[in-house]
């Protein structure tokens, strides 16, 4: 089971698989999260699973609201990702093809002329 998370000042998106196809639990999120004061709308998506907060920003409430969701079962800090973990997994997944890619191209230069292209292709 995987959770997502983005927060930005004002507003929280959080994917909770537990809701996805799930309308009576989205309403108990949603009513769970109307109780913290300070936040100002609150839209479930059961099709996706995924709920918007929108909040005022400051006093740490994105982390409160975190909070009360993990609190009462419903996030998982530890099985969430965000898009900073995915655009690092993805650039690393693109840097290890470029460099497979590049090693490869330089290698085969280097074989298809004589020792000294080899050393060349390595300066």
């Amino acid at each position: 089971m995987r959770y997502y998370m983005h927060n930005v000042p004002g507003r929280l998106r959080v994917k909770i698989p537990a809701i996805k196809g799930h309308p009576e639990a989205a309403r108990g999120v949603q009513a769970l999260l109307r109780e913290i004061e300070g936040v100002e709308s609150i839209r479930a998506n059961t099709v996706t699973g995924s709920i918007v907060v929108k909040y005022i920003p400051g006093r740490s409430l994105g982390e409160r609201i975190l909070s009360v969701l993990t609190e009462n079962g419903h996030f998982d800090k530890s099985q969430a990702f965000n898009m900073d973990h995915a655009v690092y997994e993805s650039s690393s997944k693109a840097g290890e093809v470029l460099s497979k890619a590049f090693c490869g191209w330089a290698v085969g230069r280097a074989l298809e002329g004589t020792g000294l292209s080899f050393l060349a292709v390595l300066i």
